[in-house]
């Protein structure tokens, strides 16, 4: 038998208070009895009666676990790629403190909305690389979410396509292939700043799989410059170079892959409106397992105490005789 609960600071105080004032009662019972030359043995049945009602109800409470049952146990989620731009654009402070320190803060909040799911995270730019693979460790994904930086990737313009094949390959490589491939899942994160030549195709290939692309654009349309540690970038001319939210390329994208698109700018966060859609989204079997459970057999040590007790009050003794 084990015990599904412990007893703590509180109840031991008061299970030590009740035996003192019912230890007290006894002697001062025996006691008197003693003074007055008056048998006092009749008091044991009483104190034994007692003592078993309590202590019934001290094994009820610490919760009483035998006996052997099956139990069927699912476990049910999504796998989710996460591909955030690190283009030297995501440095720009047109939304505050900056479009990456912004999306960083909202990946924890993303991280810790979908705790029971599978999450993996690419970094891209001219490249893709995986950052974390697909995993349930929140804290190891929350590690690489606060490294991220623009120098991690090549800064040789954006290539959308490059990390959506990557995702793609990342969500397909399993040995079994998913039967719900729409618990599959890839959120695309940049300033919709896209240079690549194959992102079409990439679009199209996750389209005909099943797995839903959701994209999320950070910027405002009015833009920004961007920062650099020399100062704000400058193209070969010598003009300082203003980026701004292209939010064409995202909503396209989202549109040919049958998914949404959701912003981030200086009005408004729709991250709130992506996590919830992506909850709308059934989960797939992952496993399922047969274990060996014990319940909380309360109920017999509970229903024994009350038993006792309705004898206590029922029955009485003649502790002195006068």
């Amino acid at each position: 038998m084990t015990w599904i609960n412990s007893l703590g600071t509180e109840e031991i105080f008061f299970i030590i208070i009740f035996l003192g004032l019912y230890f007290a009662y006894t002697f001062r019972v025996f006691t008197v009895a003693k003074r007055i030359g008056q048998a006092y043995s009749n008091v044991l049945p009483k104190f034994l009666l007692r003592s078993a009602i309590f202590t019934l109800l001290i094994m009820a409470l610490l919760g009483p676990a035998f006996g052997e049952d099956k139990q069927e146990v699912k476990a049910v989620g999504k796998d989710i790629m996460i591909a955030v731009d690190l283009s030297e654009s995501m440095n720009a402070q047109d939304i505050s403190p900056t479009r990456l320190e912004k999306i960083k803060f909202e990946l924890k909040n993303i991280v810790d909305a979908f705790s029971s799911d599978r999450i993996g995270l690419i970094i891209f730019s001219s490249e893709a690389f995986v950052q974390c693979p697909l995993t349930y460790d929140q804290n190891a994904l929350n590690l690489f979410i606060e490294t991220l930086n623009t120098g991690l990737v090549p800064g040789a313009g954006t290539d959308f396509g490059s990390a959506l094949f990557l995702a793609y390959d990342k969500l397909t490589k399993d040995e079994e292939v998913a039967e719900n491939q729409k618990s599959k899942i890839i959120i695309l994160i940049s300033d919709g700043e896209d240079f690549g030549e194959e992102t079409e195709q990439a679009v199209s290939k996750i389209d005909e799989s099943g797995i839903r692309l959701f994209t999320l654009g950070v910027g405002t349309e009015k833009g920004s410059k961007i920062n650099t540690r020399r100062g704000y970038k400058k193209d070969n001319r010598g003009n300082e170079v203003v980026t701004k939210l292209e939010s064409g390329s995202l909503k396209k994208i989202a549109r040919e892959a049958d998914g949404k698109y959701f912003e981030i700018n200086y009005m408004d966060n729709e991250v709130g409106r992506l996590i919830a859609t992506i909850n709308t989204i059934e989960g797939e079997l992952k496993d399922t397992r047969i274990v060996d459970v014990s319940a909380n057999k309360f109920f017999y040590f509970l229903g024994a105490a009350f038993l006792l007790l309705l004898l206590d009050v029922f029955t009485s003794v003649k502790i002195i005789k006068i």
